[in-house]
């Protein structure tokens, strides 16, 4: 099992709340992008692949978007290391022609696949609910929140989930993030717990508007790339609260700003889970991989992907941050005491399961808040929702109530 030096981040100056990312940001965040594609195998060496996992006999562990990519990867090997896993997805058919496979690789050995489907559409929150519905339901526990599906739709027009939310926002950030606060229940009950959500190095050039989540204003031009960022940094941010927003030479950064998103609501999550709680938040990065997210990439990306395979990861590889983060004994101790010194930002690991800082502008409390409260508003929970899930009291969704 690779190990790592669990070191607190390098203090980083608070700044005044502003309207976008300044060029020097911008070009620093793509500066990061490109360095992590051509140095991230070398830097992540160290890494035996796969990943040798400490014992999880005893762990129950939901993974989202697990029948394709970086998911697939994560729930098989818990799966084949003894682990309980639930494959939360869409398509129930794949998912059990998985498990027949995964059954058939494992005859013979002393560990059998425990492995069960449960259908969910993060395009629905109504589905949503209805899954932390039946799960809370069997009053089990459980002990890790894989948040690993995600959607990319490079070159696409601007799409709306039923819910009337945009596809990237709904389905990177505002999905997982009702999942992982219904769900809470069931992580109490398998505490010490974990919350990992797959994230991405694009939210480094993701910035935040917490007036235009969905992307409807007009202030700015949509692309997948905004959309995509965005949503994010929010996932950090709500472990912290930013959005990105940012429109720099026409380019798509509607993406990076839901991966900003993503930071931020983990990051004021942890704020409010209190230490009692017995729940880590970790937001982590796979480095850049060849899944099929490529499939939606333009034609000449795509022809750069096949140039360079060295420099790309593998899904199996891609996945080692995450099952490090779900798996690694000293991930708790590390995440408590982030907590304890009151770090603005929630525990972050990257490609190469070492602490790492997220992006300037996901330190930024103030948008992680507003990132937080504007989140909760959009899911239909109200403001205390964390404190009265954890105080055993039930909380109306707006969504889930028909069904």
């Amino acid at each position: 099992m690779a190990t790592a030096s669990f070191e607190e981040p390098p203090e980083v100056p608070k700044k005044n709340k502003k309207e976008c990312l300044g060029w020097i940001e911008w070009l620093r965040g793509w500066f990061c992008l490109v360095y992590e594609m051509l140095f991230q195998r070398i830097m992540a060496s160290h890494l035996h692949n796969p990943m040798p996992l400490p014992p999880v006999n005893d762990l129950t562990c939901i993974v989202t978007g697990s029948t394709s990519g970086i998911g697939l990867e994560i729930a098989r090997q818990l799966a084949q290391s003894g682990a309980h896993v639930v494959m939360a997805v869409r398509n129930i058919k794949a998912a059990q022609e998985l498990i027949q496979k995964w059954q058939i690789d494992s005859e013979g050995l002393s560990i059998p696949v425990n492995v069960e489907v449960m259908q969910v559409d993060l395009l629905s929150l109504d589905s949503v609910v209805r899954f932390a519905e039946a799960w809370n339901a069997r009053s089990a526990p459980l002990n890790v929140l894989i948040n690993n599906a995600g959607i990319f739709s490079i070159g696409e027009p601007q799409k709306f989930s039923k819910d009337g939310y945009e596809q990237h926002l709904q389905v990177n950030h505002l999905a997982p993030s009702l999942l992982s606060i219904l769900l809470l229940p069931s992580l109490v009950r398998g505490s010490p717990s974990r919350i990992v959500n797959v994230n991405s190095i694009m939210h480094q050039v993701g910035f935040v508007d917490t007036e235009d989540m969905n992307v409807t204003s007009g202030k700015r031009i949509f692309s997948s790339l905004v959309g995509y960022s965005s949503s994010k940094l929010a996932e950090i941010l709500e472990c912290t609260r930013v959005w990105i927003n940012k429109k720099l030479c026409n380019i798509d950064i509607h993406d990076t700003n839901f991966h900003f998103n993503g930071i931020m609501f983990s990051s004021i999550l942890t704020k409010r889970l209190p230490a009692e709680a017995g729940i880590s938040v970790l937001c982590v990065s796979p480095g850049i991989v060849q899944t099929n997210v490529a499939r939606d990439l333009p034609k000449l990306v795509q022809a750069a992907y096949r140039l360079i395979p060295y420099f790309i990861f593998s899904a199996q590889e891609g996945a080692r941050s995450a099952l490090f983060a779900a798996t690694d004994p000293q991930v708790p101790e590390y995440c408590e005491m982030l907590k304890a010194d009151e770090w603005p930002v929630c525990a972050y690991l990257s490609q190469d399961c070492r602490p790492t800082n997220p992006s300037e502008e996901a330190h930024n409390v103030q948008t992680s808040y507003q990132v937080w409260e504007k989140t909760l508003e959009m899911i239909g929970l109200p403001s205390d929702a964390v404190e009265r899930l954890l105080e055993g009291e039930h909380v109306k969704c707006r969504y889930g109530q028909q069904h």
